[in-house]
């Protein structure tokens, strides 16, 4: 999700993505990435429990786009067992944010050999929220994948994020943060969002103040621990 345009930058700029690096990508099949940090103050079971989700940035609320991506929490939080209500009822408020940047160039010059079509281990990227400063935030970017060389390329990486907090309605009691980021060449929300908040709920609510590394497949989910 960074978030005070909130993690919104939305204007769509295309990346320019050569066509060679898509069809390696595509057979590479290596998922979506995504690093998911969570903390948690003894989130309830979910029984006898009740939620809604209320968009964080009061300029999404009752926005078509917000109540798409909002549908995908509410559907993650009943998988789990807590039951929606409406927002005068519910017991638990669930605080939702996403977005992505206007992107960063990125110039590569390859040589021979064959490198990883997606993943630059120390790509430099950022994002914004309505709640925080501006800052940088290190993810992962992209390794242009030709054979031979030398070559040079350049391209588009966006940096995109969700923010799930959960607190207590009446006292606004905060029970749970979480963040999902990710670094792509894509800025579709469309694709982003869905696969972002898919992250977040992998065992979901996890290990508080852990960071994983989540990859999601259609056939599989892989999550690794991010040592700090």
């Amino acid at each position: 999700m960074t978030m005070r345009e909130p993690l919104r930058a939305r204007n769509l700029k295309l990346a320019s993505v050569p066509l060679l690096l898509a069809g390696l990508a595509a057979c590479a099949s290596p998922g979506f990435k995504a690093d998911v940090s969570r903390f948690q103050a003894q989130l309830p079971d979910p029984a006898g429990e009740s939620f809604t989700v209320v968009a964080d940035d009061p300029a999404l609320a009752g926005g078509l786009e917000f109540a798409r991506y909002a549908d995908l929490v509410e559907a993650q939080m009943e998988r789990l067992g807590y039951k929606q209500a409406d927002a005068g009822q519910a017991s638990l408020l669930v605080r939702f944010d996403y977005g992505v940047d206007n992107g960063r160039e990125k110039v590569r010059t390859t040589d021979t050999g064959f490198y990883d079509p997606f993943w630059d281990p120390w790509y430099r990227g950022s994002y914004r929220s309505r709640l925080y400063r501006p800052r940088s935030a290190w993810g992962y970017g992209f390794y242009d994948p030709w054979f031979g060389g030398p070559e040079v390329r350049s391209y588009t990486v966006y940096t995109s994020g969700i923010e799930v907090k959960i607190d207590r309605a009446g006292t606004g009691e905060r029970l749970f943060e979480g963040k999902a980021q990710a670094v792509s060449t894509s800025n579709r929300l469309q694709y982003l969002v869905p696969n972002l908040v898919e992250a977040m709920f992998v065992d979901f609510p996890g290990n508080s103040g852990e960071t994983l590394r989540i990859t999601i497949r259609p056939e599989e989910t892989k999550v690794r621990k991010i040592e700090n």
